[in-house]
């Protein structure tokens, strides 16, 4: 009977890492529908970076409730899952914590997992009441109802869930409670299940047992549906993330050649056909994910949907349709829908007359953007909302002459004028005569 529960194990261990596996080659495969750019300079910053805004939650404490809350949830979460390993070893040879030979050390972690699993417990009911009592604004807003929501509150749930299952193995566990070492928390929760007989509480830990690390595998595996994929991404993300001081924008490499032609009056009128090919764009700037590059569909990945990003956007406080969230959550969406096309038509995309412009985000929505950078100052993993606008943006200009009337009209002026303003080019400089 041992044997078979060991090979049953070792079955649902097999799937649920390879489920979790097949994913992670399709989470890679969606990234890489992105152009390529040069993210490995400056090693040593961004290194710092990983350490600072993912391992240490630097971003995150700029809100102190919310960020001691997430700071528990995620040590707690991470930390306890440590006793994933002994299940592990237990589950696959059959013994019944492996790792209690280290004694007090044993009882120190064990004890340590107990109190984390309660402080766990608390913040994350802390969070659901933040979310459907208080109902805080950012969390009510028009576009996180519906699956975002749902999303929001299952993982709660699982939380709970895991961290209970936890509490209740350790309080069934009567070798584990005669040891009376390590049982902080689960020697008062024991007494809950005094009226049992031995086989029964035994009985009662089995299931524990079992429904932890399979929830686990489950918790695992729903993380690439998830918002949570942020656990894993967060640390390539801020890894890669832009070094540049905010507000510097590329230039495409196409244009800026042909301007220093222009402005040389040494140059070679024909110089221009000579411009490597390769280096001119097929398009100029973003209608679609595979006009992005592989970083910004990483940072739509990493989103963790907080919406600290739109609740400090000044275009969404004075009513506007912009909301950086949604920027970042339709740029996944559109990713999933290509990844799903892909794997329907057996590896190859076939056009499906949509695109992420019009068909998820609107021209009002982009021209909305002041470019101040709030959202990307305020988001506690480095995404970037504003790179995906302002490459939308490129393409409504270049390709499409589709900017708002008022940006058109500057920039007639500009061609005609040398100035924004409507006035004739010999009149620039009367100002100094005022």
């Amino acid at each position: 009977m041992m044997y078979i529960d060991n090979i049953l194990f070792a079955i649902i261990l097999v799937i649920g890492i390879g489920f979790f596996a097949k994913n992670i080659k399709k989470l890679k495969r969606n990234i890489k529908l992105g152009h390529d750019v040069n993210r490995k300079d400056n090693p040593s910053a961004r290194w710092k970076n990983m350490a600072m805004i993912a391992l240490g939650q630097s971003k995150m404490v700029k809100r102190p409730v919310a960020g001691f809350l997430h700071i528990i949830v995620y040590a707690g979460f991470i930390i306890i899952n440590i006793e994933v390993l002994e299940i592990i070893i237990d589950g696959l040879i059959g013994t019944h914590r492996v790792l209690s030979f280290l004694g007090r050390f044993y009882g120190f972690l064990i004890g340590s997992f107990e109190i984390l699993a309660v402080l766990v417990l608390v913040a994350v009911i802390i969070f659901w009441i933040r979310r459907n009592i208080i109902r805080l604004k950012r969390f009510a807003s028009s576009d996180l109802k519906g699956a975002p929501k749902r999303d929001a509150d299952i993982i709660l749930y699982f939380e709970i869930v895991l961290m209970s299952l936890f509490l209740i193995m350790n309080a069934t566990d009567l070798h584990f409670q005669e040891m009376k070492s390590g049982n902080i928390i689960s020697q008062y929760i024991h007494p809950w299940f005094s009226s049992l007989d031995i086989a029964q509480i035994e009985a009662v830990e089995l299931v524990a047992w079992w429904f932890h690390i399979i929830g686990i595998l489950i918790f695992l595996n729903y993380l690439y549906y998830s918002k949570h994929l942020h656990i894993l991404l967060a640390f390539p993300n801020t890894y890669f993330a832009d070094l540049n001081a905010k507000g510097k924008f590329d230039n495409l490499e196409s244009v800026t050649k042909e301007v220093k032609l222009i402005m040389d009056p040494n140059a070679d009128p024909f110089a221009s056909q000579a411009i490597d090919e390769n280096a001119v764009p097929s398009k100029f700037g973003a209608s679609d994910v595979q006009d992005l590059n592989w970083v910004q569909l990483l940072n739509a990945y990493t989103c963790t949907e907080c919406g600290r990003c739109t609740s400090s956007c000044p275009a969404n406080q004075t009513g506007k349709k912009l909301s950086p969230r949604k920027i970042m959550m339709d740029t996944r969406d559109r990713m999933e829908e290509i990844g799903k096309n892909i794997d329907a038509n057996k590896g190859v995309f076939v056009p499906d007359n949509k695109s992420l412009l019009n068909d998820y985000i609107t021209a009002e929505e982009l021209w909305a953007c002041t470019s101040c950078n709030a959202c990307v100052e305020e988001c506690p993993v480095n995404i970037s909302p504003l790179s995906i606008i302002m490459d939308m943006r490129r393409y409504l200009v270049m390709e499409q002459s589709a900017a708002p009337q008022s940006l058109n009209a500057m920039m007639t002026n500009i061609e005609n004028n040398g100035a924004p303003w409507q006035y004739n080019q010999q009149d620039r400089l009367n100002w100094k005569n005022e």
